[in-house]
């Protein structure tokens, strides 16, 4: 921590000790005159001033109340239901069979090795964070056998979950990147586009979903970012896309991946759910893989809420690929230069328990297991909701269900419908119809499907 510092005119007056006392008390009779002579006068132009508020009131009066954001306004709006049967499948959170959240046996397993270990010290951790943890998420997202990490082309570092290395990408983007636009799938993540405002880039959008289908417009991503400007920069979900659940086959990513080496773009990869999509880390780290292994460059935004389950330890990293050791080293004294005024340096506890996990075989072993049960679970209440509706014959094609992959669902639903479910069935969801499959369970599959054959016979 920086000293507080003191003002050069306190040491001034505390210096002027030897000189005479009459000077001293000449001086502080000047003091008060122009105190007592002053104060009226100043009160008088501080409550005429436009700009101050009258007695009484606050100088913040003119500030309007911001709307709820449209994904956490959600579970607000569930808390406030006092219904026995509500159901919130707003919350980007993984819940068990019972409904309830989830801590790992290993992140218990893993705290109980920090607490035990009496030499941890609470000292505040380098501007790019855990050394240990940089090392091993690198290596995590891209393989062990990565040829850039290999040769030194990557720089990492530790960052406020997945938001927080958004951030901190997009910053380093707007002062050190030629080009100050960055193209996001449509739709996105409802805070992409405000992340990267804020950062200082220009946000604009390429087509991804196809409402039709209900899935992906692959002919029309192509044509999009095939027309975008040359050196622009292209936020690529890494898997399980939030919100559809839409992913491109591998086939259809080395289409994308040629496309953007051809035009020059710069990926930004946008890893939520490595694990957590299909159960395997390695599958789900495939798309980061295929770029990073053509040599070329690409930033990556990695995030440990929902494959650890470490939501409020607000865990992440933010690794970019470069074309040589030197330059990742110039980059990374630059993202220094980031993230010094923002929040200095990251929290050390979430990632020690992430570094204590990753460097275990047995640990990283049983932390394998239970991500893929919790994979699985999610899988399991795609195919019963399916099931339920076929079962139910709802009018529709409910089969996207279970071809989407990760924590939502993009169900298809319309906000008129949506609004319908919040009423009538006390189920809430954002109101583009994406659902949290993670919010569900055996127990409440059939309330839902009721909910969602009402919404589709009754709201058109």
């Amino acid at each position: 921590m920086r000293p507080r510092s003191t003002s050069p005119l306190v040491h001034g007056f505390s210096s002027s000790s030897s000189s005479s006392s009459t000077a001293d008390r000449r001086l502080n009779a000047l003091v008060r005159h122009l105190l007592v002579e002053n104060s009226s006068s100043a009160m008088d132009s501080i409550s005429a001033s436009p700009t101050s508020a009258s007695h009484g009131d606050s100088v913040f009066a003119h500030v309007v109340r911001a709307p709820e954001d449209p994904i956490l306004g959600v579970t607000v709006a569930y808390n406030k239901d006092p219904s026995p049967v509500k159901l919130n499948l707003g919350v980007g959170a993984y819940r068990t069979e019972e409904g309830k959240p989830l801590v790992l046996n290993v992140v218990r397993k893993a705290e109980q090795q920090l607490v035990n270990d009496v030499s941890r010290v609470k000292e505040y951790l380098p501007i790019v964070g855990l050394a240990e943890f940089n090392k091993l998420s690198a290596k995590l997202i891209l393989g062990a056998d990565s040829p850039a990490i290999q040769e030194n082309r990557v720089t990492t570092v530790q960052c406020l979950s997945g938001t927080g290395s958004l951030r901190v990408g997009g910053e380093f983007l707007a002062r050190h990147y030629h080009e100050r636009t960055i193209y996001i799938p449509l739709p996105t993540w409802g805070n992409h586009t405000k992340v990267f405002t804020l950062a200082g880039l220009s946000v604009k959008t390429y087509r991804y979903y196809d409402p039709a289908s209900r899935g992906l417009n692959f002919q029309g991503l192509l044509e999009d970012l095939g027309s975008a400007p040359s050196g622009a920069i292209v936020l690529l979900h890494a898997c399980a896309h939030n919100p559809t659940g839409v992913d491109p086959t591998l086939e259809q990513w080395e289409q994308i991946r040629q496309l953007i080496r051809s035009k020059a773009l710069l990926p930004f990869f946008d890893s939520a759910y490595q694990g957590f999509a299909s159960g395997s880390l390695d599958a789900d780290a495939q798309p980061v893989r295929l770029f990073a292994a053509d040599g070329g460059e690409c930033l990556i935004a990695q995030s440990y809420a929902k494959n650890m389950g470490l939501y409020g330890e607000r865990v992440g990293a933010l690794s970019i690929v470069c074309k040589t050791a030197d330059v990742a080293s110039r980059v990374e004294s630059q993202l220094k230069l980031v993230i010094r005024p923002m929040y200095s340096n990251p929290p050390i506890h979430g990632a020690s328990i992430v570094a204590t996990i990753l460097r275990d075989r047995d640990l990283y072993n049983e932390w394998t297991i239970e991500l893929k049960a919790m994979a699985d679970r999610i899988i399991s209440m795609r195919q019963q909701l399916f099931d339920a509706l076929r079962a139910r014959g709802t009018p529709g094609d409910w089969s996207h269900i279970i071809k989407q992959i990760g924590m939502f669902t993009f169900t298809g639903l319309n906000a008129e419908q949506v609004a319908f479910m919040t009423k009538e069935y006390h189920i809430y969801m954002t109101f583009d119809g994406r659902i949290s499959m993670a919010g569900l369970s055996s127990r409440t599959v059939p309330h839902l499907t009721d909910a969602i054959h009402a919404a589709v016979t009754h709201v058109v």
